[in-house]
């Protein structure tokens, strides 16, 4: 027998983050949290939604997400932009084999919600070349910044290594690999000042995504009225 209350109960979002910190600006902690629906016997949730409850007036003001599906939903709280107010960083991991992350970042001073940081935007602001090179090497091109980056991949098995170059180390053919968009975003304080900074995470992949060759590493501060590019680099595996 079908069990219409059951079935609308089953629907309705439930908390799946929850997070306490000044976003408001008026020095009175706010709670910050996010809904969603869960599936049953699944860790999937749609419907992802930011909520803001005002600590002084207890009003609760909704954000909906464009992308609002995934895993393991996380707020953290923090300042990002050196006003002393604590902004709402929002992860959702997609769940698929290359790791992508979906992230949000929002101001909430004055009860307004402003987007800071969203992964779509920097996903295409940050792009890259990776080709195979004669010799056993792999050059990483980040377009952004025009910097240039070599990969030795000499220590791969001669299995691997045997697919792509002949004899002489030469190249049998062309290789172009990728890099992935956001698999992390991660604060981190790093000069100590009480502002953290964004460092961003993307797989370098070769010939496949489970090819997996390092990392760029984007560390990302607020300038302006934006995020820019402080740092980067490539991180390599170790053999």
């Amino acid at each position: 027998m079908y069990n219409y209350y059951s079935r609308t109960a089953m629907n309705q979002p439930k908390l799946v983050s929850f997070a306490r910190g000044d976003v408001t600006g008026d020095r009175i902690p706010d709670t910050v949290y996010l809904t969603g629906i869960k599936t049953p016997a699944s860790p999937f949730t749609q419907n992802i939604t930011l909520l803001v409850q005002d600590g002084r007036t207890g009003e609760v003001k909704s954000v909906p997400l464009r992308e609002n599906t995934g895993y393991n939903p996380t707020i953290f709280l923090g300042d990002f932009t050196g006003n002393g107010v604590d902004d709402i960083l929002i992860s959702i991991a997609t769940g698929g084999s290359g790791g992508i992350m979906y992230h949000y970042l929002y101001s909430f001073v004055e009860n307004t919600a402003q987007l800071l940081f969203d992964f779509n935007v920097y996903n295409e602001q940050y792009q890259y070349e990776v080709t195979y090179q004669d010799h056993y090497k792999v050059e990483v091109v980040s377009k952004i910044n025009n910097k240039k980056y070599l990969i030795d991949i000499s220590t791969r098995g001669a299995e691997y290594l045997n697919e792509i170059y002949d004899a002489n180390g030469k190249l049998k053919s062309p290789i172009t690999g990728f890099v992935n968009p956001l698999s992390g975003l991660y604060p981190v304080d790093f000069d100590s000042n009480k502002v953290y900074e964004l460092l961003a995470y993307q797989k370098i992949a070769g010939r496949y995504n489970a090819d997996s060759l390092g990392y760029v590493l984007n560390t990302l501060g607020w300038l302006g009225n934006q995020f820019v590019l402080q740092n980067q680099y490539v991180a390599v595996f170790g053999y």
